[in-house]
């Protein structure tokens, strides 16, 4: 006879899996996203490209921003100093540049970059911002700019695709983690800026826009900085998934390790309730993964309908990488506990360290 404990147990983690198969099946918005106005809708934009360092494929990927489908804009890259190894590749292929000298108490690098491109470019309608390391199509600023037409938005934003070099484990496993970040644009409720690939108004900058950004209380990241002024204006976000960049990758586990705790980090700086609703969410999905090997075991097979909820993770993993490597499904299973290790670490960090500088992060949230 079965006793209390297991029955009460069995129950609880049923109710656990009823409540993510209706987090799953509701909250998605993606439809209205996609360009707002389908119109010709073509503002002078500037493109702000802030560069340190040699990123993998760098040569293509500022002559992919400089090869676009709109014909109103400019692109300009901006560095720190002039010794910068990125300098060479961007005299290569042609590209305009600055240098940093905006002054800024706790802002990052990048921030000083951008507000640097902000304060002596003013004559444009919008800008873009994009990293460095992000590859895009012909089409991407055009799928940028357009939900702008929407005077309710006032963020644009795309989320990479993260393409593996060589075929390595760990970037593979990154692949798979960037996936999570596909899910949280696809529904309003946790949609971010993303600042690797992002377009703004104007507007969002009057009213002292460029002092608010660059000495922002949450200035550490161009990502949340942005998101706050929008959300302070009462602006919603739009995600232009058609307008999705790639990101070439080769990682070893130190490298995805220290990476992935820092991308935690800034996700959760300036909303501290999302490191709590991501526990609860993955610790939710390992318990129900655990509970249907060893219900399954204890008491019926039927509770290996538990891991439908895997199977439809890795069946959507699959779908997004369009690939058929066996390998997604381990890393799918284990992704949950990534995911979880990921929200304790960045929990628990005081600071981090980003292009080779090291930035405190305070809990301003």
């Amino acid at each position: 006879m079965l006793s209390i404990f297991i029955v009460g147990y069995a129950a609880f983690a049923t109710l656990v899996f009823g409540c993510l198969v209706i987090i799953d099946l509701t909250g998605r918005a993606i439809g209205k996203t996609e360009g707002v106005d389908k119109r010709r809708f073509l503002p002078k934009a500037l493109v702000v490209v802030p560069c340190r360092g040699i990123d993998i494929g760098l040569e293509g990927n500022l002559s992919s921003l400089m090869q676009q489908n709109y014909s109103r804009y400019r692109v300009i890259a901006v560095v720190d100093s002039r010794e910068d190894p990125a300098l060479k590749t961007i005299r290569k292929v042609g590209m305009e540049y600055l240098v940093s000298n905006t002054k800024c108490g706790m802002c990052s690098g990048k921030v000083r970059a951008i507000a640097t491109a902000l304060e002596k470019e003013r004559d444009y309608d919008a800008y873009a911002i994009a990293d460095s390391d992000v590859r895009v199509g012909s089409a991407w600023l055009k799928e940028l700019m357009l939900p702008l037409h929407d005077k309710r938005v006032g963020i644009s934003t795309s989320f990479p695709r993260f393409v593996p070099m060589a075929g390595g484990f760990w970037s593979k496993m990154k692949l798979v983690w960037g996936f999570v970040g596909e899910g949280l644009m696809e529904r309003e409720s946790t949609r971010f800026g993303w600042g690797g690939s992002l377009a703004f108004r104007k507007d969002l900058l009057e009213s002292n826009g460029i002092s608010a950004f660059k000495d922002s209380k949450y200035s550490v990241s161009d990502d949340i900085t942005l998101t706050k002024m929008a959300e302070g204006k009462g602006l919603s976000i739009a995600y232009a998934r058609r307008a999705q960049p790639v990101v070439y990758c080769r990682e070893s586990f130190m490298s995805f390790y220290e990476w992935s705790n820092r991308q935690t980090a800034f996700t959760i700086l300036g909303y501290r309730r999302n490191l709590y609703i991501g526990l609860l969410y993955y610790g939710a999905e390992i318990m129900t993964s655990v509970s249907a090997i060893a219900l399954s075991a204890a008491i019926s097979p039927l509770f290996l309908v538990f891991l439908a909820h895997y199977a439809k993770s890795t069946l959507m993993n699959y779908r997004r990488a369009d690939a058929t490597d066996p390998a997604i499904a381990v890393i799918s299973f284990a992704m949950p506990f990534i995911y979880f290790a990921n929200l304790v670490n960045a929990g628990r960090m005081e600071e981090i360290t980003w292009r080779g500088r090291r930035y405190s992060i305070a809990r301003t949230d």
